[in-house]
């Protein structure tokens, strides 16, 4: 059973390290395993996403994977390769965030793993206490050479942050004993806590313990993954929309999604191999990109959320019809064309209506000029409301979507929202 979980995150390249033993320890039968999420913001981000993903293939292994939530050490912060302190959140939106990660990991795991929080052993924790009964048996020296804490000591780092090393590891310390979880998961980043953990528990007297590490997700072009020019992507659909995730993960190159799908799926090793190798056939359907955005972006939010965001990418990049325009939603419609150049209409001009290029050319956004417009007119490169125009066209307010909108195309990829005023 182990060596199954050990080699499938092996060819999913969701392997990084491993303690010594740990494969013979989960072989020997149904083992619980925890990851730690410390509540930073109220939604998880898709990078959160690859450990949610460990506990997803660690269940279908046929262990038991358990989630903890980080109300106690979410109240100091992980300093771990950090360049400065981070900001001390209040109680009141750590509760808040802590709700809502729960919410998204239960969700994510089909509301059959165990979730945590270690507040609730920490709460009633002494300051004295720990620091007699448990800070006696790490060493700052053992401590000071953990390169989370060797990155910091140029800049600084302050005592709250130091102790949170110590803090976590006593989590595990916790839950070997208390509630026989000797497995921590994470990502390669949290190698030097984990191992932390693992010696405060030996030295406690505790069982032996083990530790698995992912390795850090990065994009073929060496840029940061999870994140675009807009900032992060998130998995709450107020901070991301669907259509947006999907996007995310339909605009991957194909190397990335070659190892997205991988990660992120829990598709079989011979129905990735068998995308990839339609993909290679035909690169240009972009087979590879719709099959893990689709699959994502279903698990993460929902199937009528998953195919609505496909027909919406088909609007923008492919054969979209007005049909399939009016359909859309009016915060759909403004999520799919956000960004793109406004033009700004008065109620005035289509009474009782405006001809296309008098339209199109209302302002300079999307036309470098009128005589621009009806060369591309002509030649059948302008559509309104994916209807291909021509300078007969007249245009009146029973056009226009949600009674307000107008989508005017130039070629294949530039667009322009016309907004009624």
């Amino acid at each position: 059973m182990s060596t199954s979980f050990i080699e499938e995150l092996r060819w999913r390249k969701m392997l990084h390290n491993i303690t010594p033993g740990v494969e013979e320890f989960l072989a020997s039968g149904s083992r619980k395993g925890y990851i730690g999420f410390d509540p930073t913001a109220d939604s998880l981000g898709v990078g959160n996403l690859v450990q949610v993903m460990m506990l997803v293939h660690f269940q279908r292994a046929g262990h038991e994977p358990v989630a903890l939530l980080g109300g106690a050490t979410g109240m100091i912060g992980d300093p771990s390769f950090k360049a400065e302190e981070r900001k001390l959140l209040s109680k009141d939106i750590l509760t808040e965030n802590l709700s809502s990660q729960r919410l998204q990991i239960e969700k994510l795991l089909n509301n059959s793993a165990i979730v945590l929080d270690n507040n609730e052993w920490f709460r009633n924790f002494n300051f004295l206490d720990f620091i007699r009964d448990v800070g006696k048996h790490i060493t700052v020296n053992y401590m000071l050479a953990k390169d989370s804490v060797k990155s910091r000591q140029d800049s600084g780092i302050s005592f709250t942050e130091f102790s949170y090393q110590l803090i976590q590891a006593f989590d595990f310390h916790f839950l070997s004993k208390n509630k026989k979880i000797r497995l921590q998961m994470g990502g390669s980043d949290q190698w030097g806590n984990i191992t932390t953990g693992i010696e405060l528990n030996r030295r406690m007297g505790g069982e032996n313990s083990y530790a698995i590490t992912t390795p850090l997700i990065k994009k073929a072009d060496g840029t940061k993954f999870g994140k675009t020019e807009s900032g992060n992507i998130w998995l709450d659909p107020k901070r991301t929309s669907p259509y947006k995730f999907y996007q995310f993960w339909l605009n991957s190159s194909d190397e990335d999604s070659s190892d997205y799908i991988r990660i992120f799926t829990t598709k079989s090793k011979t129905e990735i191999e068998d995308i990839e190798e339609k993909h290679r056939k035909e690169p240009h359907l972009r087979i590879l990109q719709k099959e893990l955005a689709l699959d994502v972006t279903k698990r993460v939010h929902s199937e009528q959320d998953a195919n609505n965001a496909t027909k919406t990418s088909e609007i923008l990049f492919g054969k979209g019809t007005t049909e399939m325009l009016k359909e859309l939603s009016e915060n759909d419609l403004l999520d799919v064309f956000s960004g793109v150049p406004i033009i700004n209409v008065s109620s005035e001009l289509f009474n009782p209506g405006i001809s296309v290029i008098n339209l199109v050319t209302a302002n300079s956004s999307l036309f470098k000029s009128r005589g621009e417009a009806k060369k591309l007119i002509q030649a059948g490169a302008v559509s309104v409301n994916k209807s291909k125009a021509s300078l007969d066209d007249f245009i009146n307010q029973t056009d226009f979507l949600k009674d307000k909108y107008l989508v005017v195309q130039k070629g294949k990829k530039n667009y322009a929202l016309v907004i009624l005023e």
